[in-house]
């Protein structure tokens, strides 16, 4: 009868089993070696699972683009309530400081005069009778005009260059010149070069948006987290197919805040735009009307090119909502 073993007998003797255990036979490391990891039996499947999910990785960036969005969760009444709250008590208060002489009317009509000056423009329009569908119809096509071909270009032309170190340092430069003109110092050139027309107009939009179009898609491919890049380039993505599928997908977010940041510089370059030979357009409205101190229809076009660019933002957020599910979800997942 043998003596008992110890603690430390027994835990060698169990750690020498299980090393044997792990340890493929021989044979599978010969099979391995000469007809690769489809002869492993189950390490075959294994490998070949492995593989299927090396391919589905590298073009989960363009399937998630083409992927609907997800249903948003219904919106709780105070992210609308609230906010019209807000807004009725402002023009509350600012009708009674009319009322009690606070303020003159001259200088801040109250709202009940908007609304009634809002009535004129729409049933006896101003100037001249042109009417206000007419005024928000001509602005909405130069504001569209301008900024579409900026997008056209700017959003190609940015993406080549910040994917290409060698032309991002050639035209850093020129971007940052470019975005420093003032657009409207350029109102009398535009004057010179295309006349009073409306592609004097249309120029000046686009260029105030173009420069700040190009210089966020330029930022929004640089900015691409080069974890991203390192981790496609291992399963062998590259060229164009790491651009298409890695480095787009990537920059499209801010490519949409740059979207809405060029809008906004559209909406404020139209009012000088459309100083140039027309009465016509909601930037001619303001200024005719401040012409004749009308200060309650430069308010009410004021307030209508707001609404005009606030509705146009809120389209780009639900595009890029659509466009980009799995913003919305982090988006979601952050809340």
């Amino acid at each position: 009868m043998s003596p008992p073993k110890s603690r430390l007998e027994e835990g060698s003797a169990l750690q020498a089993a299980a090393s044997r255990d792990a340890t493929p036979p021989r044979s599978v490391h010969a099979h391995a070696g000469g007809h690769g990891a489809a002869d492993l039996g189950p390490l075959g499947g294994t490998a070949r699972r492995a593989k299927g999910a090396h391919s589905s990785t590298q073009s989960a960036f363009a399937r998630s683009l083409g992927r609907p969005a997800e249903t948003a969760p219904a919106r709780d009444w105070r992210d609308w309530g609230y906010p019209l709250l807000v807004i009725a008590a402002g023009l509350a208060l600012w009708q009674g400081a009319v009322m009690i002489g606070w303020l003159r009317p001259i200088q801040f009509p109250p709202p009940s005069k908007l609304a009634a000056s809002l009535v004129e423009l729409v049933v006896d329009g101003y100037p001249e009778g042109i009417g206000l569908g007419t005024h928000f119809a001509i602005t909405m096509q130069r504001i569209l005009l301008g900024y579409l071909a900026a997008i056209a270009l700017a959003i190609p032309l940015g993406l080549v260059i910040g994917w290409v170190p060698l032309l991002d340092d050639l035209t850093d430069p020129v971007i940052a010149f470019g975005r420093s003109v003032a657009t409207l110092s350029l109102l009398p050139l535009a004057v010179v070069w295309f006349g009073t027309g409306e592609m004097a107009k249309v120029f000046l939009i686009g260029y105030g948006c173009f420069w700040v179009m190009l210089s966020n898609v330029v930022a929004a491919v640089k900015s691409v987290d080069p974890v991203l890049i390192r981790a496609a380039r291992t399963m062998d993505v590259s060229g164009a197919a790491l651009f298409r599928q890695v480095a787009l997908p990537a920059a499209l977010p801010r490519i949409f805040s740059g979207a809405r940041v060029a809008l906004g510089v559209g909406f404020m370059v139209i009012v000088g735009a459309e100083m140039i030979g027309t009465i016509r357009g909601l930037g001619a409205l303001i200024m005719e009307a401040r012409t004749f101190y009308r200060t309650d229809i430069t308010m009410v076009g004021m307030f209508v090119i707001g609404a005009l660019g606030l509705a146009i933002a809120v389209g780009l957020e639900r595009l890029e909502a659509r466009l980009l599910p799995w913003q919305a979800r982090e988006a979601r997942r952050g809340t």
